[in-house]
């Protein structure tokens, strides 16, 4: 499972031309499942996302969780995230998950970061969606839960 994290002031995701959900401070996940993840690769990511300290403390460094400041998580489903773009000019999606799965593993995270104290709220799976967001800092980070079966090199 990838997720694109960006921390956010605002954010929010517009369906048909109607506000489908919003958030204020706090972070926009797009999340995208690769074929194969499982219960553990949601886990990893759901504890990476609500302990992650990449919201501002009062001196302004990144000390804080959205855990620690009662801030929002807006989760929208992306499968584009997992795209192999090393051959040709054309992205393959062979990598992404069947949809029927893909679909059950975004709505595990949904209960996971919920299960966690996370306030959460979602775009729609598999729908045209327009997401706006206002990045602050700018701040973006990648998570990659097959990360987590990669030895750490020593510095």
């Amino acid at each position: 499972m990838r997720a694109v994290v960006q921390r956010v002031t605002r954010a929010s995701v517009r369906i048909d031309g109607r506000e489908h959900a919003a958030i204020g401070p706090g972070l926009v996940v797009l999340a995208g499942v690769a074929k194969g993840d499982e219960e553990a690769d949601v886990n990893y990511v759901a504890d990476k996302l609500a302990n992650l300290r990449i919201l501002a403390d009062d001196a302004g460094r990144m000390n804080l969780s959205v855990l620690d400041t009662v801030g929002e998580i807006l989760l929208v489903s992306q499968f584009t995230l997992i795209a192999d773009t090393r051959k040709g000019r054309r992205p393959s999606f062979i990598g992404a998950e069947a949809p029927e799965q893909a679909a059950r593993l975004i709505d595990d995270l949904e209960s996971a970061l919920t299960s966690r104290g996370v306030p959460v709220r979602t775009g729609q799976f598999q729908a045209q969606m327009e997401v706006e967001l206002v990045n602050d800092g700018p701040v973006t980070i990648v998570i990659d839960s097959h990360d987590r079966r990669i030895p750490r090199r020593k510095a």
